[in-house]
């Protein structure tokens, strides 16, 4: 299944390109920028690459699915993905990472997980959306927050990095919340 453009005013979300690769690759092994709240091992490029190209046909991939790009420019800014993150539920969880620290908290990464939720509830007719964060990291549950996402639960010492178990929210969105949810001007 090719992924698709998804365009909103100032961002789009579009596959990802060979030319994209290196970057997005640095990002995800940065530890400045996956590490902080969340588990972190680093990937051969080629490995990389090969998940990369394969996911649009894996729902269970953890690669990136589209790259952030602002419409004004256009530069790469961060990669989005969504994954079945359970084998039986139809649990389908969202991922976000803005790679470039100077795009962070001016609403893009909230305008891209928009447009992956609106994609996954109306391409792909899923009936509930989730995602899983770090308690502490304050940006993005409250990105999920304002998206109108709920915390479900906590998942105690969940997630082991930083050598310590670490909580884990759990946030979801069904298909008409999202629907009947205010939207921003």
């Amino acid at each position: 299944m090719p992924v698709p453009l998804l365009e909103g005013p100032n961002i789009r979300l579009r596959a990802p390109r060979n030319a994209d690769l290196l970057t997005l690759f640095n990002w995800y092994n940065d530890p400045e920028t996956v590490a902080p709240f969340d588990r972190f091992s680093v990937d051969r490029f080629e490995d990389f690459a090969r998940d990369v190209a394969e996911a649009p046909e894996d729902p269970r991939s953890l690669a990136p699915r589209f790259v952030v790009e602002r419409k004004e420019g256009p530069h790469v800014i961060g990669f989005v993905g969504h994954y079945q993150a359970h084998p039986v539920l139809t649990l389908t969880d969202v991922w976000y990472v803005l790679g470039e620290i100077a795009e962070r908290g001016k609403g893009h990464g909230r305008e891209a997980v928009g447009l992956l939720v609106d994609y996954l509830f109306h391409d792909l007719a899923l009936p509930r959306v989730g995602a899983t964060c770090d308690t502490a990291n304050a940006p993005s549950y409250k990105l999920l927050e304002r998206l109108g996402f709920r915390r479900e639960g906590t998942l105690r010492s969940a997630l082991f990095h930083h050598s310590a178990w670490h909580d884990v929210a759990l946030y979801g969105i069904t298909k008409g919340e999202w629907a009947s949810r205010p939207r921003e001007a």
